[in-house]
């Protein structure tokens, strides 16, 4: 996940759902980051999850974003609309964890669906069970991220349960929701044939997921950590090797998956 701090967005009258508040850290466009096309990615504060990883500490508590209407996020939104859809693009919901916020999430997609725009949810899948099936119904797609496949493994990679998200995972599957995976590539933590083997065999059993993008571990993040006063678990930890990633790209392509 990126993050490109924006400001002003400005309000306007509207619905009582349109009233609905929620916290936001920033709003990035983007283009091949966030689902297809032009993107215009909100980025919601809070997250449940502490990965070692993670390269947007900043996003970590909803008390630190910035407090905004459905509404007032919806003006912003349609003034890009019409670039957005000719560019074959849409609207992303990022964070943190946009399901921390399931009733701002679910109608900020509901809204950006009556515009006539795609809709994508970028979420760890750890509280998949906030989404409702109104929620789901409004998402086009869903970003999963699927960080390992191993239990303990998880819980010492991200502080959280591994369960919640293979549950959300059958769920989208059964309710026929298009998934991109994605797999973040650590060296010592999820390169191993091991490590790669479960998630392979896992998703390659999903009908409902399209690809898998193999995203190469970065340390872009240091300079927030930095700016936070939060030590950076992950900071000796070398980006993985082109060889390494294709190795995994590999992997998920023997199990009959696109894998980019």
């Amino acid at each position: 996940m990126s993050t490109g701090a924006r400001d002003g967005l400005p309000a306007r009258a509207g619905s009582r759902t349109g009233r609905i508040t929620g916290r936001i850290h920033s709003w990035d466009l983007s283009t091949g980051v966030d689902g297809p096309g032009t993107r215009f990615t909100l980025f919601t504060s809070g997250c449940p999850l502490r990965c070692l990883y993670c390269q947007n500490p900043d996003t970590w508590h909803m008390r630190d974003g910035r407090a905004v209407t459905v509404d007032e996020v919806m003006a912003r939104i349609s003034t890009f609309a019409g670039f957005l859809a000719a560019a074959g693009g849409g609207v992303t919901l990022s964070g943190g964890e946009p399901l921390l916020q399931p009733a701002f999430t679910g109608e900020v997609l509901r809204r950006c669906g009556e515009l006539g725009l795609h809709t994508a949810l970028d979420t760890s899948g750890n509280l998949g069970s906030r989404a409702g099936d109104a929620l789901l119904g409004a998402t086009d797609l869903v970003l999963l991220d699927i960080k390992s496949f191993d239990p303990y493994r998880y819980r010492a990679l991200t502080g959280g349960e591994l369960a919640p998200t293979l549950r959300f995972a059958r769920r989208l599957d059964a309710l026929g929701v298009p998934v991109w995976v994605r797999y973040v590539l650590v060296p010592g933590w999820t390169d191993g044939e091991d490590d790669v083997a479960g998630p392979a065999a896992f998703v390659a059993g999903l009908a409902c997921v399209e690809r898998v993008d193999v995203l190469p571990f970065h340390k872009l993040g240091t300079v927030k950590y930095e700016a936070l006063g939060i030590p950076f678990p992950l900071r000796d930890t070398p980006a993985p090797d082109a060889r390494t990633v294709e190795r995994v790209k590999e992997r998920f392509r023997a199990h009959g998956l696109r894998a980019d």
